[in-house]
């Protein structure tokens, strides 16, 4: 399996030769360490392949259904109201493809949320083979699992936005009913199925890890991988010429978070690799392999309050230091500003009293590690936030 792996994902002779030796050695040791090592391999024999970096242009998190109590009565599992359900997608350029999620030293993978996650009870399974017909019985549609591109078994998953409306699924139980308008459009009009024929995942060194995502609900709250991956051996695309690929579905109550690195291939033949933070070498950085909830939707550093003050911060992405600019009307005024870490911890705090019209400051994280930061600036009782990448 692991030459089939490597083939797949472009290795030269001389890497399969050293794979091969130490394959042998894992078949007679059965060591998971090995298996680890052949992995970390896989992915620092890969960057030597990558070309330009520039496959993967984001990773959108589109906010598919809000659980309510008619859906929570139904569930076969623990499916608290106001659940939401999350689905991650990888927007690539045309003729690229979709091969791997990695956690390796260095850059740890993982999706964690405040309280837990859902997973249904019945069909429910840590990536989703269950059928489209089976998708209209109570709250399957919402299980928590990984995939790349399969939306169930025989159909692909997209944006509802991107979905053509056609043979939409209608719940059975008559749930899944839901118009909660932060979830855009209802499942009933749209369901972000279409039939095609996904790619199934091959998960190495993650074994224990994605049972999270298996058929217990409310089994824990934390996916954390430090040496594994969830792949698709030779490459997903989308659907269409615009080439989303969807990775993950994930249910819950709480707070989702993420930090993710990727391998795409190119159109001829070479890879590409993107992380959440701390590249080295070939390794591109992408901000949106970072996620928070609490803080989504937060993107244009130029929106402005009340049609005439603007918040900006520059330069973004920095090494550390930083400009923060409010500019307000004279009768407005800026009590203070507030720092917050990837994770919602507080780093800093700044008061400002009795300032009208413009402020400038100077930030420095320079001892903070590299990653997404928010900095939330309150405007006469009203909040804005603002992305940061520290690089």
């Amino acid at each position: 399996m692991l030459q089939i792996i490597l083939k797949a994902l472009k290795f030269n002779s001389k890497d399969l030769r050293i794979i091969k030796s130490i394959k042998t050695s894992i078949m007679k040791r059965k060591s998971k360490n090995i298996i680890l090592f052949c992995l970390a391999l896989l992915l620092t024999s890969a960057f030597s392949n990558a070309q330009n970096s520039t496959g993967l242009e984001k990773v959108i998190v589109e906010k598919y259904y809000v659980s309510d109590a008619n859906d929570a009565d139904a569930s076969a599992g623990t499916l608290p109201v106001g659940s939401v359900t999350y689905r991650i997608f990888v927007d690539m350029k045309p003729g690229y493809r979709f091969q791997t999620v990695y956690g390796v030293p260095g850059h740890t993978m993982f999706i964690n949320t405040t309280t837990s996650y859902f997973n249904n009870e019945d069909r429910g399974s840590t990536s989703p083979t269950f059928s489209k017909s089976q998708a209209r019985f109570n709250t399957i549609m919402l299980d928590s699992w990984l995939c790349a591109g399969a939306a169930c078994n025989g159909n692909l998953g997209v944006l509802k936005a991107d979905d053509n409306g056609i043979e939409t699924v209608v719940n059975g139980d008559g749930v899944l009913q839901n118009a909660d308008p932060s979830a855009g459009i209802p499942l009933t009009v749209q369901d972000g199925f279409l039939a095609g024929s996904p790619c199934p995942i091959t998960a190495l060194g993650i074994d224990d890890e994605i049972k999270v995502f298996d058929d217990i609900s409310q089994a824990g709250n934390e996916f954390i991988v430090f040496d594994g991956v969830w792949a698709c051996l030779y490459g997903a695309v989308g659907p269409d010429t615009t080439n989303k690929v969807l990775v993950a579905q994930i249910t819950t109550d709480g707070v989702l978070t993420f930090e993710l690195s990727m391998q795409v291939g190119t159109p001829n033949g070479g890879t590409e690799q993107f992380v959440a933070r701390d590249a080295v070498g070939l390794e591109t950085l992408l901000p949106s392999l970072s996620y928070n909830s609490l803080y989504a939707g937060i993107e244009n550093p130029k929106e402005k309050i009340n049609n005439t003050d603007m918040v900006s911060v520059y330069p973004n992405p920095s090494k550390g230091e930083t400009t923060l600019k409010i500019k307000t009307g004279n009768k407005n005024s800026i009590q203070q500003y507030t720092i917050y870490n990837f994770l919602g911890s507080v780093i800093l705090t700044k008061s400002i009293e009795n300032r009208f019209g413009n402020f400038t400051d100077k930030i420095d994280l320079s001892s903070y590690p590299n990653g997404l930061y928010f900095i939330e600036v309150s405007v006469d009782g009203n909040k804005m936030t603002r992305k940061l990448i520290k690089n």
